[in-house]
């Protein structure tokens, strides 16, 4: 366990790098730019990479030693990092005011590109979890991987907000460049004990999808599993393309960058009961009942202009929100050979993250040309708004409660589908069944 506790304490340095970069960069668009649509696309280009790269990054992981996959991660982030530092303090500060800037966009992808190669951090460390954690023990680490990211997103939220109001993306990119060194240094002196990598001759060195996707099909219900999570991705893209425009419409960028800091604490408070008392015999169990409480949340926590509210409301989602994450983990991880686990956790990754470059990219372009109207000068003003308010903030507010009725509706349709059955008895059960021959490595 000691060496799982370097490998959590090093993800959470380089999680807050790249976080606080991720952060600060949408935060800086928009105070700069004013524009929603321009926020909206630079998360939806991220998640586009994220979709496309993520089988890629999985054939990475089970091709290379561990270790060595999260060095070539942070060295990435950190080359391009420094890269964007001397674009930046090398370019007139009114450029960044025009979001049709060419200068601008180059920067933003660029940083995106960096925050992104963080991602194949997020592949390694779950198999990590499969090599030194035992099966019954890996509910509680996957909780504590969450308690991780709830530390990094706390750190980051406190301080990326204060960094953009100190000096735009200057302090943000001096931060990043030295806390990733300190990542690398510290993982290269760190000793992972892995197995030899194994792969089939014909194979070596491939991303191998056709096989990736015959483990996945051969699973029943897994398949069914990373369509749910699909879906929810798909509603989940409102709140990251529209999230940040309805916060700082409530509060100044310093009061919203520290008031995550404390909604971020859920993120650690759900963690730490996860890796005290597990997700129970069943995780599906535990991740359908969290995902009929993140709906239920977000039909309601905008549903007045009230900053305690929103907070109250997203502290209870995000304290809920590590209970889905683990509880795919550990199914994976249980029902997946170790040797394709990188691969499938890739495949997973960018299935899941395919629905949301959709959502984020036509969300602000929506909102803007439909929900705002419809609460500023639209019907809504005289269906809704005496009692919901008005306003552009108020159409932002009711893209949330639509996307939470949404979700509710569909998270109860797919947990009484056979493919739940199906899951839960392939989990339950102690001997796995017979893969695909030839496709575990």
């Amino acid at each position: 366990m000691k060496t799982f506790y370097q490998i959590l304490a090093n993800t959470v340095i380089a999680n807050v790098t790249n976080m606080t970069v991720w952060f600060a960069m949408i935060f800086f668009i928009y105070l700069e730019t004013k524009s929603v649509t321009a926020t909206s696309i630079v998360s939806g280009i991220y998640l586009v990479m994220t979709a496309s790269l993520g089988i890629w990054f999985g054939s990475l992981v089970d091709h290379n030693k561990k270790k060595t996959v999260m060095i070539l991660s942070g060295v990435i982030s950190l080359i391009i990092y420094i890269i964007g530092f001397v674009l930046y303090i090398s370019t007139p500060a009114e450029t960044w005011k025009d979001p049709t800037s060419v200068t601008l966009w180059i920067l933003n992808v660029l940083l995106l590109v960096g925050v992104i190669a963080g991602n194949l951090r997020s592949i390694a460390v779950p198999t990590l979890v499969t090599i030194l954690i035992p099966e019954e023990e890996r509910a509680k680490a996957n909780g504590l991987t969450g308690t991780a990211f709830g530390i990094a997103f706390l750190i980051c939220s406190a301080i990326s907000g204060l960094l953009v109001g100190a000096g735009g993306m200057f302090y943000v990119l001096i931060l990043g460049i030295v806390m990733m060194i300190l990542s690398i240094l510290h993982l290269w002196f760190l000793v992972i004990p892995e197995k030899e990598i194994v792969h089939l001759e014909h194979q070596q060195g491939k991303v191998d999808l056709r096989g990736t996707f015959a483990v996945v099909a051969a699973i029943p219900g897994l398949m069914a599993l990373i369509l749910f999570a699909t879906i929810n991705n798909f509603l989940g893209g409102t709140f990251m393309g529209l999230m940040d425009a309805y916060g700082l419409s409530l509060v100044s960028v310093e009061t919203w960058g520290l008031l995550f800091a404390v909604i971020s604490c859920g993120f650690i408070v759900g963690g730490l009961f996860i890796s005290k008392y597990g997700l129970g015999k069943n995780p599906l169990v535990a991740m359908f009942a969290a995902n009929i409480i993140i709906w239920i949340i977000s039909a309601v926590f905008t549903i007045q202009p009230s900053i305690i509210l929103l907070s109250v409301g997203m502290f209870i989602y995000i304290s809920v929100v590590p209970f889905i994450e683990a509880a795919e983990q550990t199914i994976l991880q249980k029902v997946v050979p170790q040797e394709r686990q990188g691969r499938v956790f890739g495949f997973a990754q960018s299935v899941e993250q395919s629905a949301s470059p959709l959502t984020t990219f036509l969300i602000g372009p929506i909102a803007e040309t439909f929900f705002i109207p419809f609460m500023t000068t639209g019907a809504g003003v005289g269906l809704i708004g005496s009692w919901f308010g008005t306003g552009p903030a108020r159409g932002i507010a009711l893209v949330f409660v639509v996307t939470g009725i949404i979700g509710l509706i569909l998270t109860i349709v797919a947990m009484n589908t056979k493919y739940y059955k199906l899951l839960s008895d392939r989990y339950m059960k102690d001997v796995p069944e017979t893969l695909p021959e030839g496709e575990l490595a």
